[in-house]
This record gives C-alpha cells, structure tokens and sequence, in this order.
C-alpha cells in the first residue's frame, strides 16, 4: 500500500540531508512471504510458503516496540498476504494500541465478512487492493490466478461492509496503459478512497517481464495524465515509485498559475519523489530492513540491532538522505530535493543506487545551459 507527506523545496525536513534524525512517515512491513496468488510483477517472487525464518508474533511486537521509539508512522501490514498470517489482528492491534497508524495491503481475495470485522477491530486505517486491469482478464493475466479479479472486487465489496476504507493500487505497464482511466473510473464506482499508481520496477519476478515496463516517453506521458485527473475525480491520487510526478506537480502548477501545496498529512500525503531511506523504509519477512522493498540492500536486522538504531544510523540511510551524494543528471536536476529519482531503478541498471534515474526524460537546467556534463 502504500502507502504520508511534507513540503518541496528547501524547507522539506530532509533536504537539509545526511541527518541521522529524518522523520520515518511510513513503513512497509513485509510480515510474510507467503501468498497464494501468482504475480507477474512480484518483487518478493512470493508464492505459497512456508518460509523459514519469519518473525513470529513476540518477535513482530517487539519490532512494533522500535518502531514507535521513532515516532507514529504509518506501518503498511504487507506482503506476500498478509492475511496468510494466523496472527495478523493480533500485531494489528498491538500496533493501533501502540500509537502507531496501522493499515494493510491484501490482495481481496482471502476478505472474508468476518476477517473485514477483525480488520476494523484491530484499528486498520485502510486497506488497499490492487487491480491491474479493468476486466477479469488483465487482472487475472497479471496476477497469475484465475478469479483474482472477482476475488478482490468481492473482497472490496466485504471490507466496505465493514467500514474498512479501502484504496486501490495500479502497477502501471505496457499491458494496462490504455486502461487506466477505466480502472480509474472502476475505483471511484467502487468507493475507493483514493489510487495509488507504480510504475514497474525491474527486481524479483518483475525482471522477467522488464519487456513490459513503459519506455521514459510513456511515463512521462502517464504521468502527466494522472495529473490531469486531480480535479476530475473524488478521491485522493498518489505516485508511487514514480518519483518524476512530484517535479511535474510543479511544473505544472506553474504552468496552470496555480500556488503550489502539498498535503503533509495523512495516508495520501503528497511526498517528495523517491522516499526509500528518508522517510520511508521495508522491514523483510526475515527482519532485514531495506531502503525500500524494490532496493535489496541490507541496512540492518531488526533480529540484532534495534530499529532505531538502523534507522537512525545506517550508511546506507545516511547517503541517501544527502541529495548530493546523487550523481549523473540527478546529481545535476535543480528538481533532486523534489524527485531524486527512483534509487532501486537506478540500483539495477548502474549496480549504484546513488546514480542518475535510468527513466527520466527531463533535461536538468545546469546541463541545457552547459554548465554541466553531456548526458
């Protein structure tokens, strides 16, 4: 899900960079790898455990502990699915109770009315849901599972019921570009409080289809039209693994004469691009804690160091919340504090997550003008 969100610019907590103190907004727990769905695009290539070595539940209480030492993010329950787990409503609770803004990301299928009630009884926020396509046949090709596409509008329908708010979630690509404003219009039809759009990142099963990912001209084409969707529709919109959307916000309020604001609170808080390791971090179903769930780069374990102290400490943390340590034509863009383009495409394109976006059509200033190197 996924799923917070402050000011651009210079007055933005974090663009100051390299500070041990950047405020987490959000944390994307994988509690379990297990899932019985099949996707296509699945970072974690998770299917039907079991898997050795997931946390087990005084484990994942205690890394709630940590967690709320760092302040009261937003913890995303995900996966795998998360409803796989026996214990999921008892960690849900444990964290609502804690102070901690508690949601999950289930694929729908395994919604069940009663476990819709336990949701709402543990104090989950929100839910979100993914549909990838418009019809039972793009969703069902993309998440390998025939029913797939009856089963989350079944289970939608039940967490509704149960008045759990529910978002929807869209992994963009060639496959599904030409429906996103029907799955658009599906969502609102649905009651969706908001849709969140991904752009595809080639890592896990994602990489076997690296074919299907839109070239740089088609995301910046998506991404402007998703812009353009901010006042023809009810619910809230987010990017996602799209870090070039917060630089076209600006440009593009600059162009409509528009004052440009951000939401800095809440689940669909509008953010800076790329938010793995400065305000946003993936804890794995083992406890190894990650930039993000698409960047397989171990920053610490949860099961011998505190939260905390990764979060608070680790180098790899620490260069990345230091927007100058960027280099290529992200270390050029005037738009680097905004955008900072998408660490884990750049990881597996370069092998360095500090190296300029592999997927960015944008031409920084410095380099039209000529002060900076050639791309």
């Amino acid at each position: 899900m996924t799923n917070q969100t402050h000011p651009h610019g210079s007055s933005h907590p974090h663009a100051q960079g390299g500070k041990a103190g950047a405020q987490l907004r959000l944390v994307a727990w994988e509690i379990t790898r297990n899932c019985n769905l099949s996707c296509v695009h699945c970072r974690a290539a998770a299917t039907m455990g079991p898997y050795s070595g997931e946390l087990d539940t005084d484990a994942c209480l205690r890394v709630l502990d940590q967690i709320r030492e760092t302040g009261s993010p937003i913890v995303i329950l995900t996966g795998g699915e998360p409803l796989m787990r026996p214990d999921i409503f008892e960690v849900a609770r444990y964290g609502t109770d804690k102070g901690l803004r508690m949601v999950m990301a289930p694929n729908g299928t395994l919604i069940t009315a009663e476990n819709a009630r336990q949701m709402a009884d543990a104090g989950i926020r929100r839910i979100s849901v993914s549909l990838d396509g418009a019809t039972r046949e793009k969703h069902d090709a993309f998440r390998g599972v025939d029913g797939a596409f009856e089963g989350a509008l079944r289970g939608i329908g039940l967490a509704r019921a149960a008045g759990v708010e529910f978002q929807i979630n869209t992994t963009i690509t060639k496959a599904n570009l030409d429906q996103m404003p029907k799955i658009q219009a599906l969502a609102v039809e649905l009651g969706a409080a908001a849709h969140h759009i991904f752009l595809l990142v080639p890592t896990g099963r994602g990489k076997y289809i690296a074919d299907q990912a839109i070239d740089a001209v088609q995301y910046e084409e998506a991404l402007n039209w998703f812009y353009d969707q901010r006042k023809k529709t009810p619910m809230q919109l987010k990017a996602t693994c799209a870090p070039h959307y917060y630089r076209i916000l600006r440009q593009r309020a600059r162009e409509d004469g528009e004052t440009v604001t951000f939401q800095t609170h809440g689940l669909d808080a509008v953010t800076r691009g790329c938010l793995g390791g400065t305000g946003f971090c993936f804890i794995s179903h083992v406890g190894v804690v990650q930039p993000c769930g698409f960047l397989d780069l171990n920053c610490g374990d949860v099961t011998r160091s505190s939260f905390k102290e990764i979060w608070e400490k680790s180098e790899i943390f620490l260069k990345l919340r230091d927007y100058d340590n960027l280099t290529g034509k992200c270390g050029d863009c005037e738009y680097k504090k905004v955008c900072g383009g998408c660490r884990a495409r750049a990881y597996e394109a370069t092998g360095d997550y500090l190296a300029e976006e592999p997927l960015c059509t944008y031409q920084p200033v410095k380099r039209r003008k000529g002060t900076g190197h050639e791309s």
